[in-house]
């Protein structure tokens, strides 16, 4: 793998006379929501990343647009209220990565009373006003259950899974169509107030040469690196101190037939949830712990595997060992919380900080995923003073690129009857993937020939070089485990022969 963290030593810099009006650092949910937001309303936006789109904690989500049912526990009904509507939204903006799942909630009596988990869906289900997907129940299970067979008795509601990376970068991708300049690798080294502007070095993070922008406004989206940026590059401001919050989840094969998700409660009051996963596996998370050091350096340990297999085979029939684990990760938020509060009682909700004094900066904390778009709009809302003449807000209503269509069945016919000769497998991933914008992978081919080299499980050069041309990506990290998710199913051998090709594409 190329290393994305450094580069060489600089060897010339650039200077841009043009002032944008936005320099967004952080190149997550959060920052490609507001990069997007703003540049639909008429803003001249620029947004760097170090490394890639979603590499960090926009990557290592549980992978679910919802409101957040435990958090009732904790009396945050306005963000659970935020989130449900929100859900709504994205259903239907982007029906190709985000679709409806159907949670079964296993009762176990010391837990919690069947009354309170009652009580608590059906205010889940009043909180969602404009609820498109089927209201929660009471369910009995049968002998068919994967669960044991002392749990006979639960509650089934719904909620929405999502492909987190991809999300990511198709809001990228409307940012870039609205004129957002997207600078992926580009780290933010420097920025210094100067005449009521920022002036804005970024370093290439492979050839180390810098550049200097100007821009009227900032925003501080680094995600957990946030008090970092605000320490080390944007030091003429006051910042917060933040709460890092780790959160792990394992991968293991599939470990139950059916398409339903469970939400596995736990005597530490947390929940796991075990969720099907890209069709033959099975995801499982999250741990939440209070970090000490550099996210970058984040990992699941040991105990915390143990923990998420305990809990699993508590529930399971099937039963499961650290010899199934088939992947890992760890995703880190920032939060501001206070200090007698768990690491799971922290709140998930944002906060935005505007500093106008001297040139404006807007430093982001917390945030979910399902909530980015309503983060972005209350950030373009704080900078209302400082971009009066900017357009009223517009992406409720917009789809994501690739997301203009109805059902995935309904495209899935479509480009069926277009394309007879593209395997069944392969089109269903690529309209899960890519929906409409499957017509850009397969433009001008007719043959299966026409794809090119199949590099393994499905990815051929042709959606290869896609991803490179259209979706930023450059090695083969990008593409096999953010693009893709195929980087459960590649050997080492085809992980390296899909490397040698970027390289010989550089």
């Amino acid at each position: 793998m190329l290393d994305q963290c450094g580069g060489p030593i600089v060897t010339s810099m650039t200077q841009n006379s043009t002032i944008h009006d936005l320099l967004i650092i952080g190149g997550g949910i959060n920052g490609v929501g507001i990069a997007a937001d703003a540049a639909g309303r008429g803003l001249d936006v620029v947004l760097c990343e170090t490394n890639d789109l979603a590499s960090a904690t926009s990557s290592a989500s549980t992978k679910l647009i919802h409101g957040g049912l435990r958090y009732l526990e904790h009396y945050e009904f306005s963000l659970v209220r935020k989130a449900l509507a929100e859900r709504e939204v994205l259903l239907r903006n982007a029906p190709h990565i985000i679709t409806p799942l159907r949670f079964q909630l296993p009762h176990m009596a010391h837990l919690r009373p069947r009354w309170m988990i009652r009580l608590g869906l059906y205010l889940y289900d009043f909180l969602s006003t404009k609820r498109t997907l089927p209201a929660s129940k009471s369910i009995r299970f049968g002998g068919e259950s994967p669960l044991k067979s002392s749990l006979n008795y639960g509650f089934e509601y719904y909620d929405g899974w999502v492909d987190d990376a991809r999300l990511v970068v198709l809001v990228a991708m409307q940012a870039r169509s609205h004129g957002a300049q997207i600078r992926v690798r580009k780290q933010c080294v420097q920025a210094q107030e100067r005449d009521g502007l920022w002036q804005v070095t970024l370093k290439d993070t492979r050839s180390g040469e810098t550049e200097t922008l100007q821009a009227r406004a900032v925003v501080n989206a680094a995600g957990p690196w946030v008090e970092i940026v605000a320490s080390t590059v944007l030091t003429s401001k006051p910042h917060e101190s933040i709460r890092l919050v780790k959160g792990c989840h394992i991968v293991v094969p599939r470990l139950y037939e059916g398409e339903q998700a469970f939400l596995l409660q736990n005597s530490d009051k947390r929940v796991v949830f075990a969720i099907p996963y890209q069709g033959d596996f099975t995801l499982i998370g999250t741990t939440e712990e209070d970090l000490r050091g550099d996210p970058a350096k984040a990992a699941i340990a040991d105990w915390e595997i143990d923990y998420l297999l305990k809990v699993t085979n508590s529930y399971f029939k099937a039963q499961i060992n650290k010899a199934d684990v088939v992947h890992v990760f760890a995703g880190v938020r920032p939060l501001l919380s206070g200090e007698d509060e768990s690491a799971s009682e922290a709140s998930r909700d944002y906060t935005l900080e505007l500093d106008s004094s001297g040139a404006p900066l807007l430093s982001v904390y917390g945030g979910k995923i399902t909530t980015y778009r309503q983060l972005a709009e209350s950030a373009l809302e704080k900078l209302q003073a400082v971009f009066p003449e900017m357009a009223k807000p517009w992406s409720e209503s917009a789809a994501l690129p690739g997301g203009d269509f109805t059902t995935q069945a309904a495209l899935h016919q479509t480009l069926q009857q277009q394309y007879p000769w593209v395997p069944e497998a392969l089109l269903t991933r690529w309209v899960a993937s890519y929906g409409t914008l499957t017509l850009q992978v397969l433009a001008g081919i007719e043959t299966m020939a026409g794809l090119g080299i199949e590099f393994g499980a499905g990815l051929y050069q042709r959606e290869v070089d896609y991803l490179l041309a259209q979706e930023w990506a450059s090695t083969s990290e990008d593409i096999l485990w953010r693009r893709t998710k195929l980087g459960l199913r590649f050997t080492a051998q085809q992980c390296d022969a899909l490397e040698q090709y970027l390289k010989a594409k550089d």
